[in-house]
């Protein structure tokens, strides 16, 4: 970014009144010259730190003196084309070449000012100087922290589109209703602040509901809150959700498209499907049950999840096709980042990555999301309950299709449901699959059979109903209990109990320790995944820390 002479005075004066140098911002005094050890270190530090505070770049002023801010000049590299050289001289020495933005000449009280705009480090990157990586303590230049390194690389490797700042949009550009609506929705999400969020005023919600960057508005806050008029901030991206009724023969009936702010626009997308009751009658009673084609929770989480995960940047809109008396269908364009439902659905797996990060947690204050991935396990239990299929996933590289099916599919599959309560979530996930007439692993299939679920050959297996019950069989209730396994916590003190007798574990050691207690339904990848999961769950918590390295791991307990 190119700024004019004036532009570059200003921000040289606003970084002089602060009230002392923070780590996105350098004064040198350098009158006559700098080290070059010296200014990649502060390239290197400047950098990191900018990344970590969400800033686009820092700034290091030379002809500055820092105790004071008087201006006092320098001669560092008087010749253009030497500073110009610098660019070059500093990426032979930086990580993919990472160097300056720009360096510019300023003329300060008639003294000679140079300024170096320098980037933030990019996402999960962190910037080294000849192999070594800085950070600014105060106004101190330190080693980079081993804390600060892992920040920095597990930040997702793709910018956060959802956390931009739009400079020249404020607090007016949002629209009131949805202002007030976000203040009701964060009291309920968080109900001992009721009383206080009285007293805060709307830039003061906005920073709190993490939906804004120090009062400044960022997209996020647009997406959820805006006026559809201000949707011009986010060009040539679109914040639009289409409500499409088709009939079955697939005709077009009727279709409204919702814009911004889609925190109310969630409600009208969902007043606009027709969800109407639907009857059936229960095996063992001669009155029909009624419910409703879909569970309200289901069709706002599938909804807003398409919000969450839109990839905004492919400049798309989010679709909900009803079709009428059968099924919704929700598409919002990005790959699914999990890489597969059942991961998350029965490895109780939550996403660790988000696309849009900034985006998710201002849903889940104004409680629209849930982080902890509970939500989707939700929509499959809700269809569970009422004998339903279960949600269907499409995912591809380009699009997630989530299709929600409100009537009864296969009367077999809802009797096997009705008459075995017990079942499993991963027994049913195998068992829509039949009902759809979706492949199965060889696993999946042993396993049905063992269990008198399922008949016929490959690749035409129907679900049977005529055993009344879960089988009495000794061998098949001990499948049963293999296939089901344990919960997490179980798994999680097997660990620590390994750790406290032997003082140390190896991720070979935990291995050995978990396989072959994991449910037999998982593969060999899977369970990695899932030991993984488990460990990670542990650092978080500060219960056990790695003492070794990434590759040769070496866990041992944290006392407190």
């Amino acid at each position: 970014m190119m700024f004019s002479n004036d532009e570059l005075l200003n921000i040289l004066d606003h970084l002089r009144r602060q009230a002392s140098e923070n780590e996105v911002f350098e004064f040198k005094e350098a009158k006559a010259d700098l080290s070059f050890e010296e200014l990649g270190r502060y390239f290197s530090a400047l950098s990191n730190e900018a990344n970590l505070r969400g800033e686009k770049y820092a700034w290091l002023a030379l002809g500055i003196r820092d105790k004071d801010r008087a201006v006092v000049g320098t001669q560092y590299r008087a010749s253009r084309p030497k500073l110009d050289s610098l660019k070059k001289e500093i990426a032979d020495q930086t990580v993919d070449r990472i160097t300056f933005i720009e360096i510019f000449e300023v003329m300060v009280e008639e003294k000679r000012v140079v300024m170096f705009q320098i980037p933030a480090a990019p996402h999960g990157i962190p910037v080294s100087f000849k192999g070594h990586y800085y950070a600014r303590e105060g106004e101190s230049l330190a080693p980079l922290s081993l804390e600060k390194i892992e920040r920095i690389r597990a930040q997702s490797t793709q910018q956060d589109w959802s956390a931009v700042v739009i400079p020249e949009a404020t607090i007016d550009d949002l629209d009131p209703l949805a202002l007030a609506k976000a203040r009701t929705n964060y009291a309920e999400k968080f109900p001992e602040k009721a009383e206080e969020i009285k007293s805060w005023d709307d830039l003061t919600f906005l920073n709190k509901a993490k939906l804004t960057k120090r009062g400044k508005i960022t997209r996020a806050a647009l997406i959820l809150l805006g006026r559809e008029e201000a949707e011009y901030f986010i060009n040539p991206s679109e914040a639009k959700i289409r409500w499409v009724l088709r009939d079955l023969k697939n005709q077009e009936k009727d279709y409204e498209t919702f814009s911004m702010p889609f925190l109310l626009s969630v409600e009208k997308v969902h007043q606009k499907i027709r969800n109407l009751k639907y009857r059936y009658m229960k095996d063992g009673t001669l009155f029909p049950e009624e419910v409703l084609k879909y569970e309200p929770f289901v069709i706002r989480e599938a909804l807003n999840n398409c919000i969450a995960h839109q990839d905004y940047e492919k400049c798309g809109r989010i679709n909900v096709i009803e079709v009428e008396d059968e099924k919704i269908i929700f598409t919002n364009l990005g790959e699914f980042i999990p890489g597969s439902v059942e991961k998350v659905v029965m490895e109780d797996a939550p996403e660790e990555t988000y696309r849009n990060p900034f985006l998710v947690t201002a849903m889940f204050n104004l409680k629209m999301v849930d982080t902890a991935g509970g939500g989707i396990k939700k929509m499959f239990n809700f269809q569970r309950s009422r004998y339903f299929p279960l949600p269907d996933y499409e995912l591809t590289e380009k699009r997630v299709k989530v299709t929600i099916t409100g009537k009864v599919l296969d009367m077999e599959f809802a009797r096997v449901l009705a008459k075995n309560p017990d079942l499993t979530l991963e027994e049913i996930i195998m068992l829509d699959k039949v009902q759809k007439q979706h492949s199965l692993l060889e696993s999946e299939v042993s396993h049905l059979k063992k269990l008198g679920l399922i008949e016929g050959r490959k690749p035409n297996y129907f679900i049977s109903s005529k055993v009344s019950s879960r089988t009495t069989d000794v061998d098949l209730k001990t499948q049963y209990v293999k296939q089901k396994a344990f919960d997490d916590d179980h798994y999680r003190s097997m660990i620590l109990e390994y750790i406290r007798t032997y003082g140390t574990a190896t991720r070979k050691e935990i291995d050995s320790l978990l396989m072959d207690k994991l449910s037999v339904l998982l593969d060999n990848k899977q369970k990695q995944n899932k030991i993984s999961n488990l460990l990670g769950s542990l650092r978080r918590e500060h219960v056990i820390k790695n003492e070794g390295t990434t590759n040769k791991p070496k866990y041992v307990y944290i006392r407190t």
